[in-house]
């Protein structure tokens, strides 16, 4: 037995007749004999009370734990034994089976009907909601209703195989127990439905539940069915032996069994909770507050124990789930003793399943009692917590049972002391680690369950203080006592936050239980989602444990991203050191993934730390200064000082991507660098007498297309750096950035010497011309082109003025840069050409003027190297080529009388076909234009003949008066007739209405 729910109370004693019946009715007992009579018996203490008999509301409604005394004896209540009694208390009638059934009025016991049709009844049931009755004699099933009056009103009598031993309603159909089975009938149709067979050695009995299931007993087994006769639940409410009545009262069942009364939990696993053993024992009925047992001659009632004491009792024997079902029975009005009461239960029951292993179950425990998260946490020494005031003293929590060796620091493996210790037994430290191993795992379920609206609550005091700081409410809401976590997570800042301050306990409580069960990825699942995990503390255990990944989310949620990097860097340069197979996991890339989120918040950051990993890893560090939003201006500068060989593949991948967002300051600067990396390249070829014009570098490749492509240089200034004796084709593109096309043709011919460069120079002028292309301006680049083929030597002496006139005198001061002039020291060289270069801007060249300073051997010698001799073939091969681009009769007029007019073929034929072409076309179109025309005039002629007809009933269509003598306007439709004045007036209106409107515009 586990505990007390009922104590035994003997009411009465020594009853003249034997008991045949027995019913309560409030405080008062109704006790039917053998001799006929109903002796009414109540409480001692109310004898001697002048209150009428049966005054069911002056003396309680409930029975009395006291001796009971006989107030009255009604006599000849029944000529025959009653067999049972049952008290309707909602219609104050009493109802009694005897030789057949009757209903008397409470509390005065008048009859008040007589069920004739009763007659030789032996079991009945009544549904006091509807106000059915069911009773059954011999083979017949009848159902009465009450009428509300005296009156009972039959409706239903239905047949049955044999005898019904056992009946009861179950909503609106009737289980009955008939001969060794249970059936179920249909109250409407009378439909009969089996069940399953009962006991051998029992009679069948039907026992129905307040949750209108039944119990159906088959011997000592009770089987749980719906309505319908379905087994609900495969568990079965066994006895010791077969019962032969079951009383249901709360939580418990209640047998009367041959030898004593059980009382079992209606709880699974049904346990056996009392046994009192009582002879001779005829009658089991449940009265209003306890549950009477009529013996023959006396009479014991069962009262419950108080719900508390039970409760107590419960505790105390470890029987912890059935004190929290009856916590459950507590009434509403104690909902604080309730609640009270089951929290206790819970840290109790908690703690015993935690001492005996089942530390998940413990954990539910301790989540259903609500405890708080630091009463749990000081089970677990191992687990380091912040020190802040919410925190209590071990010693002021529960006393903790000394043998419990798991709960040690040493329990979880981190203990020294115990891995050195040579007594210490390798399975009893195998066991040890299991132990701590699961309670952590219990632990972690608990704080994960904890954590949501832990956070949650954290989250809501944030918001709360954002709010406050923008509205300005600063009204010392913020004082010293007050602690918060800093966004930075550097510090601490002082703000009262209860909330956060458990958020912080519980997250790095958490994060060391993951972390000492080997759950890295939960670990950093954590960090990288919302969490107030302690700083300090973390940081400590992840530095001991070399959790690196778990350190970086730490730090990244903390918002100390230079502690981070500089961690990562570490991290990459160890693993450079080792085998790439050994630490896969820290690469330069996880730099350069830690930094794309910051480009956007701390610009000088992601520039400070792409340096370390710009040279291993260049194009994905230059591709995350471009798509991170950094300005270029930033970006250059940088690079300019700390890593100025990359600079150039900065400005080139940025060109590439956007070629007008990139400012023609660093258009400018991308060139200059080219151009030193060409000018070291030819000084190095011209030390060695190596240098070819023709020759092409990677670097010269790309001066070349960035001086033709792009246009925000100057080209002024770099035009200064070039040597005078090379780099031609460089020149002639500089010169034709500043439209000295003359010069620059000049240059691809008489230098270069390479015709084919300068007709694709006259293609690009041709071709980016604006649109439709100006033959005026872009058309006599071929003519220019024409003429230096033709006059050589002219064409030879203008460019040397005109090149003399760029380098005049005035002008020498224009710093150069040249082979002989080259800075040769490593540090800081490139920078100091660029700002040679970059000074070159300054000085303005004047393209006008003459100079006279020019010696008659310089023009000589130039003139000796440009040669005088007619370039006709170059002269024939442009005509053939550009024909369609070059005016036909100023280049007949340009070309020597000498020319042969068969060498003029391929220019004349296709021109003077497309001239002969045009001329058609341009008669064709004239021809229908002046058809067109002709065609217009017939039309108007047309309309002018249209003959208007005016009588003396035509009226006009805008005022609608006789037309008469006036004068008058035809509408071009012929129909429309109107006055000459309205319609000069309509005309004048719609001139006003129109000019409204366009000013309403």
């Amino acid at each position: 037995m586990v505990h007390n729910a009922y104590d035994s109370f003997e009411l009465l004693t020594n009853s003249p007749d034997k008991i045949d019946a027995i019913e309560s009715y409030g405080s008062k007992l109704l006790v039917a004999c053998s001799d006929g009579a109903l002796r009414i018996y109540a409480p001692e203490s109310t004898i001697s009370d002048k209150s009428p008999p049966l005054d069911y509301h002056n003396h309680g409604d409930q029975l009395r734990k006291e001796p009971y005394a006989l107030e009255r004896t009604v006599n000849g209540f029944s000529k025959k034994p009653i067999l049972s009694m049952k008290v309707l208390a909602s219609r104050e009638l009493l109802l009694s089976l005897s030789e057949s059934i009757a209903f008397h009025r409470l509390p005065n016991l008048e009859t008040v009907a007589v069920l004739t049709k009763a007659k030789g009844a032996n079991v009945f049931d009544w549904d006091d909601k509807r106000g059915f009755l069911c009773f059954a004699r011999q083979k017949r099933v009848c159902i009465f209703r009450h009428d509300g009056g005296r009156g009972f009103v039959e409706v239903k009598d239905f047949g049955v195989s044999d005898t019904v031993r056992s009946m009861s309603w179950c909503g609106e159909n009737i289980c009955m127990g008939i001969r060794k089975e249970y059936w179920i009938l249909n109250a409407t149709n009378g439909a009969l439905s089996q069940v399953f067979p009962s006991g051998r050695l029992a009679p069948p009995l039907v026992v129905s539940l307040p949750s209108r299931e039944l119990l159906l007993w088959k011997d000592n087994i009770g089987v749980f069915v719906d309505q319908n006769g379905k087994h609900l639940q495969a568990e079965k409410l066994c006895w010791s032996e077969a019962p032969s009545v079951v009383v249901i009262q709360k939580s418990y069942a209640v047998a009367l069994l041959p030898r004593r009364i059980e009382i079992r939990s209606l709880r699974v696993p049904y346990s056996l909770i009392q046994a009192v053993v009582l002879q001779n024992v005829r009658h089991l009925i449940e009265s209003n507050n306890a549950i009477i047992v009529a013996l023959s001659n006396s009479v014991c009632a069962l009262f419950p124990v108080p719900l508390g004491a039970q409760i107590v009792q419960l505790t105390a024997s470890g029987n912890f789930e059935e004190a929290l079902a009856l916590c459950k029975l507590l009434p509403p009005e104690d909902s604080n003793l309730r609640a009270a009461k089951e929290g206790s239960i819970h840290i109790r029951y908690a703690h015993y399943l935690f001492d005996n292993g089942s530390y998940e179950e413990a954990m539910e425990q301790f989540l259903a009692s609500q405890v708080d998260i630091t009463y749990v946490l000081s089970l677990y020494p191992s687990v380091v917590l912040p020190k802040t005031s919410m925190v209590p003293e071990p010693e002021k929590l529960i006393d903790m049972s000394p043998d419990v060796p798991y709960l040690s620091r040493g329990s979880s493996g981190l203990s020294d002391d115990m891995e050195s210790s040579p007594d210490f037994d390798e399975h009893s430290a195998l066991e040890s680690k299991k132990m701590s191993h699961n309670t952590l795992k219990a632990l972690i379920k608990y704080l994960q369950k904890r954590r949501y609206s832990i956070i949650e609550k954290a989250t809501a005091e944030v918001t709360d203080e954002v709010v406050l700081d923008a509205v300005g409410d600063n009204y010392g809401a913020y004082d010293s006592s007050r602690f918060k976590k800093s966004s930075k997570g550097r510090g601490n800042i002082a703000i009262n936050s209860g909330a956060r301050e458990m958020a912080a306990i519980l997250d790095t409580a958490l994060l060391q239980a993951v972390l000492l069960t080997g759950q890295i990825s939960a670990a950093l699942e954590l960090l990288k989602g919302v969490n107030y995990c302690d700083l300090k503390i973390c940081e400590e255990i992840l530095q001991k444990w070399n959790h690196y990944s778990a350190l970086l989310e730490l730090y990244k949620c903390n918002g100390m991203h230079r502690e981070a990097l500089k961690l990562l860097h570490q991290l990459v340069e160890e693993s450079n050191q080792l085998q790439p197979e050994l630490n896969p996991k820290f690469k330069p890339e996880s730099i350069i993934e830690y930094l794309k989120p910051l480009c956007g918040t701390d610009p000088m950051l992601v520039l400070e730390f792409s340096m370390l990993v710009l040279e291993s890893c260049p194009t994905q560090t230059i591709e995350l200064l471009l798509s991170g939003n950094i300005p270029a201006d930033l970006v250059n500068s940088y690079l300019k000082q700390h890593a100025p060989s990359m600079q150039g593949r900065y400005l080139e991948l940025m060109l590439a991507m956007d070629e007008n967002g990139i400012s023609g300051n660093l258009q400018n600067e991308m060139v200059q660098i080219y151009l030193l990396e060409v000018l070291d390249w030819h000084a190095e070829l011209n030390a060695q007498e190596k240098w070819d014009e023709k020759a092409y570098s990677p670097s010269r490749k790309k001066l070349l297309s960035a001086l033709e492509s792009i246009s925000g240089y100057n080209p002024e200034s770099l035009l200064k750096c070039l040597p005078a004796d090379a780099l031609f084709e460089e020149r002639a593109l500089l010169l034709g950035k500043m439209n000295q096309h003359e010069l620059a043709l000049s240059l691809y011919v008489h230098k270069l010497h390479v015709p084919d460069l300068a007709l694709s120079y006259c293609d690009r002028v041709y071709e980016s011309a604006a649109h439709p292309p100006s033959v005026k301006s872009s058309g006599n680049m071929y003519l220019t082109l024409l003429q230096i083929y033709l006059n050589p030597q002219k064409t030879t002496k203008n460019f040397e003025k005109r090149i003399t006139n760029l380098l005049s005198p005035q002008n020498t001061n224009i710093p150069k840069i040249s082979s002989g002039t080259l800075v040769k020291a490593k540090g800081g060289r490139a920078t100091k050409k660029i700002a040679a270069i970059e000074g070159a801007e300054d000085i303005r060249v004047s393209l006008s003027g003459t100079d006279s300073s020019r010696s008659d051997g310089d023009t000589d010698e130039f003139g000796e190297e440009g040669g005088s001799t007619i370039m006709l073939d170059e002269v024939l091969d442009l005509l053939s080529k550009r024909w369609d681009r070059i005016n036909g009769a100023q280049a007949l007029k340009l070309l020597p009388k000498e020319t042969k007019l068969q060498n003029l073929l391929p220019f004349l034929g296709p021109l003077l076909k497309k001239s002969s072409e045009t001329c058609r076309n341009l008669s064709v179109i004239k021809s229908l234009r002046q058809s067109e025309n002709l065609q217009v005039k017939d039309e108007m002629y047309n309309r002018r003949k249209t003959v208007v007809k005016v009588t003396s009933d035509t009226t006009c269509a805008l005022c609608n008066k006789k037309i008469g003598t006036s004068v008058f306007a035809v509408y071009p439709n012929g129909q429309a007739i109107v006055h000459f004045v309205c319609f000069k007036d309509s005309q004048s209106m719609k001139a006003v209405s129109k000019g409204s409107a366009l000013r309403k515009r």
